[in-house]
């Protein structure tokens, strides 16, 4: 049932008379690993729901439950550690030029966070995945606005979540879900709505953030938007080993009927002998894929109507044909083109956008210099790859690494983007269109997202927060004078 803006507005004001109940970071860590542990408690009910809404499949959403309960625990080690709070404390030194007061720095929760379930992923990248997650670690009560594709889905994670709350004595409001596209208009423009997270489409979430900016008092909105994922395959490599990268390719960019945002969905592949090797390979795999069932009708319909297009283009070739496979689901496939067709301006520019869907566009090169203007104009990214042979690991590759570098927020070398880590290193993020900030969705510093640093100068002791005492009572990490602590 479609949320009201009243009962939006009840939502969010609710959230924010949560906040300072999660001020204390013990409970707040104790919470988060009792989502964890009631998520996988529940898993059979949860993902009986997931399959019956977005029929991914129950080992799909087995791994994507693991992943989720995985996520709410590390974020609680994060909370427990305390490093994210950033603390720096720089003692008056009067012989300084200007002289330095008692400065003493670190962050705090910004308040209520919106978040916008993804279609794609009911558990890691929805009510219970990393966007909130990385929310409540931070101190941050969170209203999710449900994607429509798993309602069910939302609501049952989202009474775990609650209910975890209310064992360790917090509000179950810390989290509330809402449902209907005007509750997340609702949700974006409401004054105590201090930040957003969104996964979703770019014609959506830029509506979201222009919405975000147009307010009185603008907020930040950490969107993830769309992401075409190119792959650079050298001649070396497709000479050395080409049938082997063509059965990678196939099998990354078919994984879950082509519905990942990391799906590799642009490859430049030298024309020639190895070239011709790698898409063999590719045919075969692609050919031995099953059709698969996409998340909705709107989706398949649109990746249907995106491939013809495509593939009526000038130039365009399908040695496999993506497309409508029965009446709900679709077959894989790949499209050929030149890749001189991409280095100027033109009705070839299709190519170069996203199709969300189990196809990608190869594009065959005749020389380095095609790799380079085409790469010039692609949009941002969350993953770019680089596929080398062993000789080219001596350095020799450097300059395509570095031309993939600007485009995207993870650069990886003879792997394959599907499949995102949860890791501290890790980085889900990318230029525009890719995400509309800087941040990223996967790993700890994730909660960076939720967090505004606040300095206090000269300060007696009994008013500072115990964070940033002298005596360290919580024995946090942090920087003195320079020098870690």
């Amino acid at each position: 049932m479609e949320a009201t803006a009243e009962e939006v507005d009840r939502a969010v004001r609710a959230a924010h008379a949560a906040r300072g109940a999660l001020a204390d970071r013990t409970v707040r860590a104790a919470f988060l690993r009792t989502a964890a542990d009631l998520l996988a408690g529940a898993q059979e009910h949860v993902i009986e729901a997931a399959d019956a809404e977005t029929a991914l499949g129950p080992a799909r959403l087995t791994g994507e439950l693991a992943r989720t309960a995985a996520q709410l625990r590390a974020f609680a080690e994060v909370v427990d550690e305390g490093a994210y709070l950033d603390i720096h404390i720089d003692h008056e030194d009067g012989s300084r030029t200007p002289p330095w007061p008692d400065l003493r720095r670190y962050k705090i929760p910004l308040g209520v966070v919106a978040v916008y379930a993804a279609s794609n992923f009911p558990l890691a990248f929805s009510v219970p995945g990393g966007d909130t997650a990385s929310a409540l670690a931070a101190g941050c009560p969170v209203v999710v606005k449900a994607h429509p594709d798993h309602p069910a889905t939302s609501e049952i994670c989202a009474s775990l979540l609650r209910r975890a709350a209310a064992r360790h004595g917090l509000p179950e409001d810390v989290l509330t879900v809402v449902h209907g596209f005007e509750a997340g208009v609702e949700l974006v423009k409401h004054p105590l709505v201090s930040a957003a997270g969104f996964t979703g489409s770019i014609r959506g979430g830029r509506a979201l953030f222009d919405a975000a900016a147009a307010r009185p008092t603008p907020i930040p909105f950490h969107g993830e938007l769309g992401s075409l994922n190119p792959v650079v395959v050298t001649e070396a490599a497709a000479a050395e080993r080409g049938e082997q990268i063509g059965a990678g390719l196939g099998g990354s960019m078919t994984m879950g009927a082509g519905q990942f945002c990391t799906k590799p969905g642009f490859v430049f592949a030298p024309s020639g002998e190895a070239g011709d090797q790698l898409l063999k390979a590719l045919t075969e795999t692609v050919s031995g894929t099953g059709a698969g069932v996409m998340l909705d009708h709107r989706m398949r319909d649109a990746f249907v109507h995106g491939v013809a297009e495509r593939a009526a283009l000038p130039d365009v070739e399908a040695p496999v044909t993506p497309g409508a496979g029965g009446e709900h689901t679709v077959s894989a496939g790949f499209l050929t083109v030149p890749a001189r067709r991409l280095v100027q301006e033109g009705p070839h520019d299709a190519l170069l956008e996203e199709c969300f869907g189990p196809v990608t566009v190869v594009a065959r090169y005749d020389s380095p210099d095609e790799i380079t203007a085409v790469l010039s104009r692609l949009p941002g990214n969350l993953t770019a790859t680089l596929q080398i042979a062993t000789e080219e690991a001596d350095g020799s590759a450097a300059g395509l690494l570095a031309e993939l570098t600007p485009v995207a927020g993870r650069v990886l070398v003879n792997g394959w983007p599907t499949g995102v880590a949860v890791a501290p290193a890790q980085h889900h993020g990318g230029p525009y269109p890719a995400t509309t900030s800087t941040s990223t969705s996967v790993g700890a510093t994730a909660i960076e997202r939720w967090l505004r640093p606040v300095s206090y100068q000269s300060t007696p002791e009994a008013l500072l927060p115990p964070e940033l005492r002298e005596d360290n009572p919580q024995n946090l990490p942090r920087r003195v004078d320079g020098r870690r602590s």
